[in-house]
């Protein structure tokens, strides 16, 4: 069975105090289409233990989110969550970035992350994520030294959803600006509307509602 990492943040508080984390729909919609096709590992910058946004958790009540929730199996691999700095790429088949504001706090900023991503995007290996989750491939490059954006179609949290959620200073960058200063080309729904785009082995979701269809297209590479 190919073999997937999930990768979350480990940053739990914004750059204004506000309690953050990863953002539970963006992880447990896609795990439960997944988790049957892939073996998935859990790893963060610090490792273990990574903090969930508090808010997703009073938010999303349905069955995935709760099973993500209580699933023994789920919830041992969150508590033995590797340190993305003892990942070896060349152990996995894809990656995935779950979102939630924490990644562009501090996975956005890791070496050892951006070598990672580097490593699996050149490889033409699966390099996904979700909302926030592409503000993590800032460092990704590829095989000519460029930003993975570049000349690629992406998506990822709109500002105007930064805007209608009230977190723009929350966070160090508008992950849409940044990419697209990157040379990404940008494209998105309506808020809260689902929208993925892949463009070569990138694969990105534009927000919650995102989750399903990007496991979907997820799915449909690794069937063909």
């Amino acid at each position: 069975m190919p073999k997937l990492l999930f990768i979350f943040t480990s940053a739990g508080t914004s750059l204004l105090g506000r309690k953050i984390g990863w953002y539970l729909p963006e992880a447990s919609h896609s795990y439960a289409i997944l988790a049957s096709h892939f073996e998935i590992d859990f790893a963060s910058p610090q490792g273990p233990n990574p903090p969930i946004d508090p808010l997703s958790v009073e938010t999303f009540k349905d069955e995935d989110s709760l099973k993500f929730l209580s699933d023994p199996v789920i919830q041992e691999k969150l508590v033995n969550a590797k340190r993305i700095a003892d990942v070896k790429a060349e152990d996995y088949d894809g990656i995935f970035y779950v979102g939630g504001h924490g990644p562009i706090l501090d996975v956005a900023s890791s070496p050892e992350n951006a070598m990672l991503a580097s490593k699996i995007f050149q490889a033409g290996k699966i390099t996904a994520a979700i909302c926030h989750g592409p503000g993590a491939l800032v460092g990704a490059v590829d095989k000519d030294g460029k930003s993975i954006f570049k000349g690629r179609k992406f998506t990822g949290l709109s500002n105007r959803e930064e805007e209608i959620f009230g977190t723009v200073l929350d966070v160090p960058f508008s992950l849409e600006d940044r990419l697209i200063s990157l040379g990404g080309l940008f494209e998105c729904a309506e808020p809260h509307q689902c929208r993925v785009v892949v463009s070569d082995n990138l694969y990105t979701g534009q927000n919650p509602a995102s989750g399903k269809l990007l496991a979907q297209e997820i799915l449909k590479t690794l069937q063909n």
